[in-house]
């Protein structure tokens, strides 16, 4: 009997919590206490290096990205970042791209924005990419769900919001783009 690790197993109940869920189900983390029906978890240490001295515990992966590059989380630590997490068939992501887009070109040079690509084919999030015109920001495919799973993602769309401090604040649904331009100013900037 093969015996299954338990980072995989955990991601693959993610995966499981997220495709159930439905595309932009409101409430995944904790009640819609957004003005928009977000929920945002808890602010988090992202397991380890809160204090700006570690690398967090959610950024010590290495992915592909769907242009086929690769990115580690590491590079990520002490930067200002926003995370965006979508599936190629949510419509309400496909629906929020270009407003994503235009916060990532709005805020270039002091936020970066990545979109991070699960519960589908790489081919699906290829097509995403083009026909969202958002092939000028990064995208992470995350194949097993163990980075949703660590930035606490049960739901897409959903946005993390990394602090240089190490630390990182989750949204889950869908986020105006008045309430993205607002977060990241009090989230990542402030």
């Amino acid at each position: 009997m093969e015996r299954t690790p338990f980072r995989a197993l955990a991601a693959g109940a993610v995966a499981a919590v997220v495709a159930l869920s439905g595309c932009g189900a409101q409430g995944g983390n904790g009640g819609g206490e957004g003005p928009d029906g977000s929920s945002p978890a808890e602010e988090s240490g992202a397991g380890g290096g809160g204090s700006g001295e570690g690398t967090p515990e959610a950024l010590d992966f290495t992915a592909p990205t769907v242009d086929g590059g690769e990115i580690d989380g590491a590079e990520l630590h002490g930067k200002p970042v926003v995370l965006w997490f979508w599936a190629p068939w949510c419509t309400i992501c496909r629906g929020e791209a270009p407003s994503v887009m235009d916060a990532a070109e709005r805020y270039e040079g002091e936020v970066e924005f990545i979109g991070v690509a699960g519960n589908g084919a790489t081919d699906e999030m290829k097509e995403f990419v083009d026909s969202t015109d958002t092939g000028g920001m990064r995208h992470i495919i995350d194949e097993d769900g163990s980075i949703w799973s660590g930035f606490e993602v049960t739901i897409q769309p959903s946005f993390s919001f990394l602090r240089e401090s190490g630390t990182f604040l989750t949204y889950s649904g869908k986020i105006s783009e008045e309430d993205l331009d607002q977060r990241i100013s009090e989230e990542v900037l402030g």
